[in-house]
């Protein structure tokens, strides 16, 4: 089955080959000039014009040379082994009506056909709260998943982070200034969400994750190397080519709305 592939502006995994690759912006230049003065950004004229184009064009764009530590991708990535856990395990976690995180098997309740063959795990994160997210593992685990919640918050960090550099540069893409949407978002809340697809005995008959919009601001997922990720432009679905190291940034229907 597909990799975890939530999120696009219409987004869904699946298998086909076509490819429709967004662009795959050099994020590094962000952190070069993070002193610079707001008058002075000259240099960042053309990652900002294909981040104007990819956005109205399909809503994705992919960022390289971010920063985040490849060891702690690898770690998160490791801590997946959640999903191996018997069923009895995993449903200590059982996400509640109402609530954003906990674990699911799948939404089928949204689809008649080609229905999610998936588990997710999701938590809450908020830079204002310390260690957040190390505490829910624990609570609701135990004290065994304690490094499982240290890694993720620290994951979950990393991505906050980032999420304020893209922020910037879609200020500035939009000519609104590169602190404008980094200030309106920061010490905003956001959800972490591990995506398992486990082996499926009809996958004619499933998706991974079914045709979708995100309705935050902005999703950055994390593709791995497998592939299946798809998005809707020009009139049909295309795969996304994962790109080692790169991130996949999309515009949610929240930003959209705001801008």
């Amino acid at each position: 089955m597909p990799p975890p592939g939530e999120k696009s502006n219409f987004l869904r995994t699946s298998g086909t080959k076509n490819q429709h690759q967004p662009s795959a912006l050099d994020a590094s230049i962000l952190g070069s000039e993070s002193d610079m003065p707001s008058q002075d950004l000259s240099s960042l004229v053309p990652i900002t014009t294909i981040v104007d184009k990819a956005c109205k064009k399909h809503g994705v764009f992919m960022v390289v040379n971010h920063g985040v530590d490849p060891g702690l991708v690898d770690r998160a990535h490791r801590c997946v082994d959640f999903f191996r856990m018997q069923l009895c395990e995993k449903q200590k976690a059982q996400r509640k009506i109402g609530e954003n995180s906990g674990y699911s098997s799948g939404f089928v309740g949204r689809f008649s056909s080609k229905l999610p063959w998936k588990e997710t795990l999701s938590f809450r994160y908020c830079p204002d709260s310390p260690n957040i997210v190390e505490q829910y593992f624990v609570s609701v685990m135990g004290q065994d998943f304690r490094h499982f919640g240290k890694v993720y918050q620290e994951y979950c960090e990393a991505m906050n982070k980032l999420s304020m550099e893209v922020m910037e540069l879609l200020g500035l893409s939009l000519v609104l200034g590169r602190a404008y949407l980094r200030d309106f978002f920061q010490g905003n809340d956001s959800i972490l969400r591990l995506n398992h697809y486990p082996p499926c005995p009809k996958p004619d008959l499933a998706l991974g994750t079914g045709p979708h919009a995100d309705p935050t601001a902005l999703t950055i997922l994390d593709q791995d190397q497998v592939g299946g990720l798809q998005v809707f432009a020009d009139h049909q679905w295309h795969s996304l080519t994962p790109i080692p190291g790169a991130f996949v940034v999309n515009i949610g229907d929240t930003f959209i709305f705001k801008s």
